[in-house]
């Protein structure tokens, strides 16, 4: 029953690695009716005992953390809130998790793992910004948290964004050191009965051509033009991050004001860290281009190796002749391909002007697993949509396709492979496989970890509380 526990076990893991205090305001005032509903009345969601608790108090300590019994009904409220059922979940349960996530807090403090104020701060905007654009008012925020202000509800809520980072960086810390050799993978795999061999669904690889349109010299001007205006009003008092949150499309930075913190090793585009580096603290920077679009930065501080900067984005419009020219030339790549002029791979490494896809023919990665296949039960379904109905080794028509960041461009896409489901086979699944062991070879190093620390930390719990069943000896019994 190897794989069945290991299903079990994964399940267990990832609620680990993510159920953290997400902050989710979907609809703040559902959320007010569900405290209100548990204010009045708790959830019959009982302990061993089958006794109610207190309305709140302290009933745990781990290291310098508490947990009051109110963050198991805010624990409870957030799930329900993000859609989720707590129907199989008990109130033992969930203070379980929360004591995994004060271990980890603390454990982090201790391994001198740092999370700074401007972190921090990013994070606090971030969320923010979330909030209000889904309630509409700050001091509705404020009122749900039960805040006299909205400094004392930011005071607060940098305490829990913090602890939520150090969490999150201790466990990194611990999984991202947990490797395996392929001998461990083989001897993983031996072990599973024949009859427990995991069934992987029907799969196919994907390969892909993409012509972008191209921009006029006028369009990219008037972008210049409008980032020097900004610019210049920067220069003469107003606000950065401001002119960022109205004008900035780039989706990951301008809810916060356009705020990034970075290293030299921080993946970016080279030509967006050769400026950021360029400048001293405080500086504004002329555009600049990169695949992105047109950018401005301003440096806000330097930390050593490490800068803080906002920056503006904008991409240059693309005039419909420049789309209806782009689609007549990926046209006259695909009759090419039809007409056994070009094979797709030859075409991809000479015609695409993706960077990403072009040297391999065109072939995609799964952002999931890194490989070149998709499952086609797990397949983006805009994906799928483009390449369920395609017969093997037929061409689509060209496809508009428009990003994330609104950049539009043509493509035409083919099914290179099939693979049908089958029962693992250790030879064609190795990269499954191994991520099965890697997952198995994780689950019981947190495992283990949570044994020793338990054991080095003082640790207490209160009240009824202690007749709990935990997954881990909180009790030190």
């Amino acid at each position: 029953m190897l794989l069945k526990k290991l299903a079990l076990k994964t399940i267990d893991f990832r609620y680990v690695l993510t159920m953290c205090f997400l902050f989710f305001f979907n609809s703040i005032i559902s959320a007010q009716e569900v405290i209100k509903d548990t204010v009045v009345s708790k959830p019959a969601i009982t302990m061993t005992s089958g006794q109610k608790l207190k309305v709140d108090g302290i009933i745990a300590t781990v290291g310098d953390y508490i947990v009051l019994d109110s963050d198991i009904d805010k624990a409870f409220l957030e799930i329900s809130a993000q859609g989720g059922s707590t129907k199989d979940i008990t109130r033992c349960q969930m203070l379980g998790k929360l004591l995994e996530d004060k271990l980890y807090a603390h454990q982090a403090i201790q391994d001198s793992i740092v999370v700074s104020d401007a972190e921090v701060r990013s994070m606090m905007d971030e969320r923010l910004n979330y909030m209000v654009q889904q309630v509409g008012d700050i001091n509705k925020v404020v009122a749900y948290y039960k805040k006299n202000s909205v400094e004392e509800f930011k005071t607060y809520f940098a305490d829990i964004l913090k602890e939520q980072k150090l969490a999150s960086e201790m466990t990194k810390k611990i999984v991202d050191a947990v490797e395996i050799t392929p001998e461990e993978v083989r001897n993983f795999f031996k072990k599973i009965p024949k009859d427990e061999l995991p069934t992987f669904g029907a799969e196919m690889e994907v390969a892909q051509i993409v012509v972008e349109p191209k921009v006029s010299k006028e369009d990219e001007q008037k972008v210049i033009d409008r980032l020097n205006a900004i610019r210049k009003d920067v220069l003469e008092g107003s606000s950065f991050a401001t002119k960022a949150v109205l004008y900035s499309q780039d989706p990951g930075s301008a809810p916060t004001g356009g705020f990034y913190k970075m290293t030299r090793k921080t993946p970016f585009v080279k030509e967006f860290k050769d400026v950021a580096f360029s400048l001293a603290q405080g500086e504004i920077s002329e555009p600049f281009k990169t695949t992105f679009g047109y950018h401005i930065i301003m440096v806000e501080k330097i930390k050593g190796q490490e800068i803080e900067l906002r920056h503006i984005l904008i991409p240059p419009t693309v005039s419909e002749n420049a789309l209806k020219e782009a689609k007549e030339r990926i046209t006259n790549v695909r009759n090419k391909i039809v007409n056994k002029e070009i094979t797709f791979a030859e075409a991809a490494r000479t015609e695409s002007d993706e960077k990403e896809t072009r040297a391999n023919g065109g072939t995609l990665v799964n952002p999931n697993t890194q490989d070149t296949r998709f499952e086609l039960t797990k397949m983006d379904p805009t994906l799928y949509g483009q390449v369920s109905n395609l017969k093997d080794d037929e061409i689509s028509q060209p496809l508009l396709n428009t990003d994330d960041k609104g950049k539009k461009t043509y493509k035409i896409i083919t099914v290179t492979n099939r693979i049908e489901q089958h029962v693992a086979d250790y030879a064609k699944d190795y990269t499954k496989i191994k991520e099965l062991a890697l997952k198995e070879k994780q689950i019981t190093t947190i495992s283990k970890w949570f044994d020793t620390k338990i054991k080095d930390t003082y640790i207490k719990i209160l009240g009824e509380y202690r007749d709990c069943k935990f997954v881990y000896n909180w009790l030190k019994k």
